[in-house]
């Protein structure tokens, strides 16, 4: 798959851009600021609906505009798509598809992209929640209808929140919150899903993973992945299992409650947790359990990355860890490869990685690429240039090889 065409307007700091597309590299070259990571992460929110920037929709509508709007037509070999969004600054967001109205959370069904950025050496060093995200993102390419699951989550989530520190506020112990067991169903149900779906997408990972950083480093360093569950009573923080109740008959009818009939072994651990840690809960007004509180540990050598990889070690590895998000979707979409997106990653590398990174992605339908100074794109990514200056396409031109 790759973009054939994209419109913008008032997205960032664009008025209106058009920009027409084809399969290769393009490079986008501008000085900071101008508006070159805008364009590709317009292209990044259709496949992820999210920016790898800021976590709000408000900053990426032009100021004094009431909305932005991003058209992308999709081209896979004799068919095209049109995807529209609409992102408002009041009211919910709004999409199409080749003009006919969609719910805004199918659109990755259709969009498939995989953007590289500065930010990404967060996924080796930075908090639990950037490597949540980036699961997350990978599992809703790939299962769309997982981002219905995640936002089920999420509301379930913050009225449970509200009801935990209304009682820790009021006083009021667990026997006296009769709708706090609903609430704990719901959270079990939709929680274990997402669970399941993270803990069997990082056992996928593991071999392209280990090809992709082999690709870049051409070392073995032993790249792994592992989850933390808290369920299982792993503190993201500290590593250090919290200590379970013994389990009386009550405890078990209670758990069997929560967890309902036929449950998962991923629910009954679940349901269990949230019964042990009821009182910390009700103590402190904050869910401490679910798949919000999990992170996945990194290995290099049989070590955690984060805290034990060097600089070097730490950009290949998140870089490695995106080339192997890019070969699953590429395995499993039926529209082909998804379109890579280096956001000003070459400018963070030595010459070498440079190197080894545009070979590992040289086979892929459509790269876009974006770059302060052209003389840090390897070669052989160079097969069209779009300069950039203040949110206008300025000039565009195509090399030629010699």
């Amino acid at each position: 798959m790759h973009v054939a065409r994209l419109s913008l307007t008032d997205y960032r700091n664009y008025e209106r851009a058009e920009l027409v597309l084809g399969p290769g590299a393009t490079v986008f070259v501008g000085r900071n600021g101008q508006g070159k990571t805008n364009l590709v992460e317009s292209i990044g929110y259709l496949a992820t609906l999210g920016s790898h920037r800021v976590s709000g929709d408000q900053a990426l509508i032009r100021a004094g505009a009431d909305a932005a709007i991003v058209r992308a037509l999709l081209a896979h070999g004799d068919r095209e798509l049109l995807i529209e969004l609409q992102l408002n600054r009041q009211g919910a967001n709004r999409a199409q598809l080749n003009r006919s109205p969609v719910k805004t959370r199918e659109l990755p069904r259709y969009a498939h992209s995989v953007l590289f950025a500065p930010e990404d050496l967060a996924i080796v060093r930075g908090e639990p929640s950037v490597r949540r995200r980036l699961l997350d993102e990978l599992l809703v390419q790939r299962t769309p209808r997982l981002a219905g699951v995640m936002a089920d989550y999420e509301r379930v989530l913050k009225q449970r929140n509200s009801l935990l520190k209304s009682a820790r506020a009021r006083g009021l112990a667990a026997a006296q919150l009769p709708t706090l067991d609903i609430w704990d169903e719901r959270l079990v149900q939709l929680g274990s899903e997402l669970i399941d779906q993270r803990v069997a997408l990082v056992g996928e990972l593991a071999a392209p993973l280990a090809a992709a950083y082999h690709s870049i480093v051409d070392a073995d360093h032993a790249p792994g992945l592992r989850p933390l569950l808290s369920i299982d009573g792993a503190d993201p923080e500290s590593e250090t299992p919290a200590d379970a109740a013994p389990r009386s008959a009550a405890a078990s009818e209670a758990i069997a409650a929560i967890a309902g009939d036929g449950a998962s072994a991923t629910a009954v651990r679940f349901a269990e947790a949230i019964r042990n840690l009821r009182p910390k809960e009700l103590e402190r007004g904050i869910t401490l359990v679910g798949p919000h509180r999990d992170d996945v540990v990194l290995l290099l050598n049989g070590l955690p990355a984060k805290g034990y990889a060097s600089h070097g070690e730490s950009w290949s590895f998140a870089l490695a860890l995106r080339l192997a998000s890019a070969e699953l979707l590429r395995r499993d979409s039926t529209t082909g490869d998804p379109v890579l997106v280096l956001d000003d990653v070459f400018a963070e590398l030595d010459r070498l990685r440079r190197e080894r990174l545009a070979a590992a992605i040289g086979g892929f339908e459509q790269v876009l690429v974006t770059a302060a100074v052209l003389e840090d794109v390897p070669e052989p990514l160079i097969a069209r240039i779009v300069h950039i200056d203040a949110g206008h396409i300025v000039e565009e031109e195509a090399t030629t090889d010699a």
